[in-house]
C-alpha cells in the first residue's frame, strides 16, 4: 500500500469558507421563485419547524451551534452513552413484552421468543397479566440465569418479586447470575391509577436493599416515563417526570441505609421510543445527561459508569394505530432504530397489533425481526454513540436536557412527583400539551398514514382477541388516532345498520389536469372519517353534476376544480346540487375574493390544507344522521 507523504495539503484549501448569509440568501432567491418575498433570517426561518417545548428545528447548522463538549463514552455526563464500549459487543438487549394471562400459551410464545432472537422477557404479572401464581409456569424451560426477566406487576410487584426470586433459588440460579428488574414502580402506579397504597414504598425499598446486598445483577426499582408519555406528555415533560420520580427514590433509597451509588444502580428507567427518530435519540442522550448531574449533586462517586443511567425504551403506545395496522411496523422500526442510535440498554420493540388486543405469533415475530435486521444485519449496535458530533442532534440534546430540567424543577417546588400528581399538576400540564398536539393532528398538519391520510375504507379489520384491561383511574391515555378512531366506528355502525357507508359525490369540473389534484386531496380527507367519496370524472355542468349527484346515492357533496374554472362555474354547479338534495355543499380550496359568491350560491363550507378536518367531518356526519 502507497501511503502519500503529508505535505500539509488542504482538499478544501482552494475553496473559500461559505458564510450564512450566503446560504440566505441563496434560499431567499429560491423563495423569491415561489412568490415569497424574504431575506435574510426571514428566509432561514421560512425553513424551520416548530416542535413541542418551544423547539424548533433549523434548516441548516453548523459548528457555531454546537452546545459544547459532551464527553466520552462510559464518563460523566455519559450523554454518549453508559458504557465506554458502547453497544459493541452485543448490541442492546432484545426485550420481548408479554401480557397474555394465560401461563402455558405465554410459556409457549416465550420460548419461542428465545428461540428465535429474544434475549430478555419482560412478562405483565398480577391483574393485567399472568397470575403471580402462574410465574413458574410461564417461565417453565427458560434457563433464568441466561435470559434476564422484567416483571410488570403494578401494586402486585411485592409477591411477583417474591415468586420470581424463590423460582431462582429452587432453579439452583447463582445468586450473582441472576438478572433483570423486579419492576417495583408504585408512583408509576399512582400515575396510572390515581391511587396510592399504603407500603408500597416501603416494600420497594426493602427489595432494592435485598437486591443490593444478594443480587447485584438484580434492580429493584423501575422510573417508569410511559404513564406520562400515554398520558400526553410532550418529550421535555417526559423527562422531567421521570427525574422527579428517580430524585424521590434516591431520598427513599438512601434514608432506607443504601448509599447513592447503591441506589442510583437499583433503578432502571423507562423511555417511550418514537418514530420521530432525532427527538428520540436527542432525549435518551439527554436523559443520561439530567441523570448524571442528580448523581453529581447528591454526592455519587465520580467513576466510570457511577451514575450512569439504566435505560429500557419501549416503541410508542401512542403513535400505534388501529386502522391500517401494518403501517406500525414502519413506525416501529424507525423507533427502535432510534432508541438503538440513542444508546437505550434494552429496547422493546410493541407488536404492529398492540393496539387492538393481543399480539398472534406473527406480530410477535415481527417485532424481535425487527430489532434482530438493525443488530445483525445493519451492525447498527457497532457503532458508539453515531449521532454524537451530529451538530443538529448536539443542540437537540442540549435544549431538551434545559427544558427538561426546568420542569423538573418546577415539580420539584411543588413538592415532588407524588404531590404533583395528587394536586393535579401532573395531568393540567399534561392535557394542555395533548390539546394543542390534538389541533395539529385535527388539522393533519402532524399526518398518520392510514388514518388522516390515505386511509383504506375497503380494507377488513384486523381483529385480535382482548388483551386484560389495564389499570385506569389515574392520568388519561391518549392514542394519536384517537379522534378519526371515533368518526371511523361511526361510518362502521351506519355501515352495519345500513349496508352502505356515508357517501360524499365529488363534482370534478373540467378535465383531469384541473380536478384531480383537489379531488385526491378532498377523497381522502373524507375517508379519514369513514365517508365514502363517489367520483364522477364527466361531470362538466350544473344539470350533470346535479344528475350525478342524484345517481350516486350521496348526501353532501364538495366541487373540486382549479382556481379559475371555479370562477367559470362553481356557483351553478353549487346551486344545482342544493336543488338536487345535497345536504351539504363544500368547495376544495381557498375561496379568496369569490367567498360571498359562492357563499350565496349554496356553498356551505370549503375544505382547505390545514383545515379543522374533525370539525369538519363531525358535521358531515352529523348532517347525515350517522349516530
Amino acid at each position: 500500500m502507497t501511503v502519500l507523504p503529508d505535505d500539509g495539503l488542504s482538499l478544501a484549501a482552494e475553496f473559500p469558507d461559505a458564510t450564512r448569509e450566503q446560504w440566505q440568501s441563496l434560499v431567499a432567491g429560491v423563495l423569491r421563485k415561489s412568490g415569497r418575498d424574504l431575506s435574510g433570517p426571514a428566509a432561514e426561518d421560512a425553513l424551520s419547524t416548530a416542535l413541542q417545548d418551544g423547539f424548533t428545528t433549523r434548516p441548516l447548522y453548523t459548528a457555531d451551534d454546537a452546545p459544547g463538549d459532551s464527553g466520552y463514552p462510559g464518563f460523566a455526563p455519559f450523554t454518549r452513552g453508559g458504557r465506554p464500549e458502547g453497544g459493541a459487543v452485543s448490541g442492546w438487549d432484545v426485550r420481548q413484552r408479554h401480557t397474555l394471562p394465560d401461563p402455558v400459551r405465554t410459556n409457549e410464545a416465550v420460548l419461542s421468543d428465545l428461540e428465535n432472537g429474544v434475549t430478555s422477557l419482560w412478562l405483565s404479572v398480577g391483574s393485567a397479566g399472568i397470575p403471580v401464581s402462574g410465574l413458574a409456569a410461564a417461565l417453565d424451560g427458560v434457563y433464568l440465569d441466561l435470559a434476564p426477566v422484567a416483571l410488570d406487576a403494578g401494586a402486585e410487584f411485592g409477591p411477583a418479586a417474591r415468586e420470581l426470586l424463590k423460582l431462582y433459588e429452587e432453579r439452583g440460579v447463582a445468586r450473582d447470575a441472576a438478572r433483570g428488574t423486579l419492576g417495583a414502580d408504585p408512583v408509576g402506579e399512582l400515575a396510572r391509577t390515581g391511587r396510592e397504597v399504603t407500603g408500597l414504598t416501603e416494600e420497594a425499598a426493602e427489595l432494592a436493599a435485598l437486591c443490593a446486598r444478594e443480587y447485584p445483577g438484580l434492580r429493584a426499582i423501575t422510573v417508569d416515563a410511559l404513564p406520562y408519555h400515554e398520558g400526553g406528555a410532550s418529550d421535555a415533560q417526559e423527562l422531567g417526570c421521570s427525574l422527579a420520580t428517580g430524585v424521590g427514590w434516591l431520598r427513599d433509597l438512601t434514608a432506607a441505609g443504601l448509599t447513592v451509588e447503591a441506589a442510583c444502580a437499583q433503578i432502571e428507567f423507562r423511555y417511550a421510543a418514537t418514530a420521530d427518530q432525532f427527538l428520540t435519540i436527542a432525549k435518551l442522550r439527554a436523559a443520561r445527561r439530567l441523570w448524571a448531574r442528580v448523581a453529581e449533586v447528591c454526592g455519587a462517586d465520580a467513576g466510570p459508569g457511577t451514575g450512569a443511567q439504566r435505560q429500557h425504551a419501549v416503541t410508542s403506545p401512542v403513535m400505534m394505530t388501529r386502522r391500517d395496522p401494518w403501517v406500525n411496523m414502519l413506525r416501529t422500526t424507525v423507533a427502535s432504530l432510534a432508541a438503538g442510535v440513542g444508546g437505550a440498554d434494552a429496547v422493546t420493540v410493541l407488536p404492529f397489533d398492540h393496539a387492538l388486543g393481543l399480539p398472534d405469533a406473527f406480530a410477535r415475530r415481527i417485532a424481535r425481526n425487527t430489532s434482530t435486521i438493525l443488530l445483525e444485519e445493519s451492525h447498527l449496535g457497532r457503532v458508539i454513540d453515531p449521532a454524537g458530533g451530529s451538530w443538529y442532534v448536539e443542540r437537540l440534546t442540549d435544549e431538551l436536557a434545559h427544558a427538561a430540567w426546568e420542569w423538573f424543577q418546577e415539580i420539584e417546588r411543588a413538592g415532588g412527583q407524588r404531590a404533583a400528581l395528587h394536586d393535579g399538576l401532573i395531568a393540567e400540564r399534561l392535557a394542555a400539551t395533548w390539546q394543542e398536539r390534538s389541533g395539529r393532528l385535527a388539522r393533519r398538519r402532524e399526518p398518520i398514514t392510514g388514518v388522516s391520510e390515505f386511509p383504506q375504507l375497503s380494507q377488513p379489520p384486523v381483529e385480535r382477541d382482548p388483551a386484560p384491561a389495564p389499570p385506569g383511574g389515574g392520568l388519561p391515555v391518549v392514542r394519536r388516532d384517537e379522534a378519526y378512531e371515533a368518526l371511523r366506528a361511526r361510518s362502521d355502525a351506519h355501515l352495519a345498520a345500513t349496508g352502505a357507508r356515508p357517501r360524499v359525490f365529488l363534482a370534478a369540473l373540467g378535465p383531469a389536469a384541473a380536478h384531480t389534484a383537489r379531488a385526491t386531496f378532498t377523497a381522502s380527507l373524507f375517508q379519514a372519517g369513514g365517508i365514502e367519496p363517489v367520483h364522477d370524472p364527466v361531470t362538466v355542468d350544473a344539470a350533470t353534476a346535479a344528475d350525478a349527484f342524484t345517481r350516486s346515492g350521496a348526501a353532501v357533496a364538495c366541487i373540486c376544480s382549479s382556481d379559475t374554472l371555479y370562477a367559470e362555474g362553481a356557483a351553478p354547479v353549487a346551486q344545482a346540487l342544493k336543488a338536487a338534495g345535497a345536504l351539504q355543499v363544500f368547495l376544495a380550496g381557498r375561496p379568496g375574493e369569490q367567498r360571498e359568491t359562492y357563499v350565496r350560491a349554496g356553498v356551505d363550507d370549503f375544505v382547505v390544507a390545514g383545515g379543522d378536518a374533525i370539525a369538519v367531518l363531525t358535521s358531515v356526519l352529523d348532517r347525515m344522521g350517522v349516530a
